[in-house]
């Protein structure tokens, strides 16, 4: 005599429609920076000079300009920025001379067109014809690092 098995297979559909209803709820995860959202120091606030110049921090929520960036790294490695974080050249950074502090940027190399959000926490750069200096790893993200310097556009978010 042989044994016959039978295997009873039973469809049931919502095995296969809530893993999917439950995917399609998920959707697209998107980050969104205010001007608002970071605790500011007074002290960032306040009117500064570097070289002669005085620069006049302001709060810009519609800040969208087109100049050059460079980078700084090694040298400033451990330092603090203008809000006291120790400088972390790998970390994807940047200084600017008026835009508060801590704020969010877009920074656009208009060569490659690589974008990249770069969190502000220092001042500088204090070069002439420069509007950010970006950290090594923001400058590296960018495709900047060998050539040093780019024309870009910076948007605050």
């Amino acid at each position: 005599m042989q044994s016959q098995t039978k295997f009873r297979f039973s469809f049931r559909p919502w095995t296969v429609l809530l893993p999917l209803f439950v995917a399609a709820c998920a959707g697209p995860q998107t980050h969104h920076y205010s001007h608002n959202h970071a605790p500011r120091s007074p002290a960032t606030s306040r009117p500064y000079t570097v070289g002669g110049v005085t620069y006049v921090p302001k709060d810009d929520p519609s800040y969208n300009e087109v100049g050059y960036a460079s980078w700084y790294g090694d040298d400033f490695a451990g330092h603090p920025t203008a809000i006291g974080e120790k400088f972390s050249p790998n970390a994807i950074s940047a200084a600017h001379k008026t835009l508060p502090l801590p704020c969010y940027v877009e920074v656009t190399n208009l060569e490659t067109g690589r974008r990249l959000v770069v969190r502000v926490n220092d001042r500088g750069p204090f070069v002439q014809g420069r509007i950010i200096d970006l950290s090594r790893g923001a400058a590296r993200a960018l495709g900047i690092e060998k050539k040093g310097t780019a024309k870009v556009r910076v948007k605050r978010l």
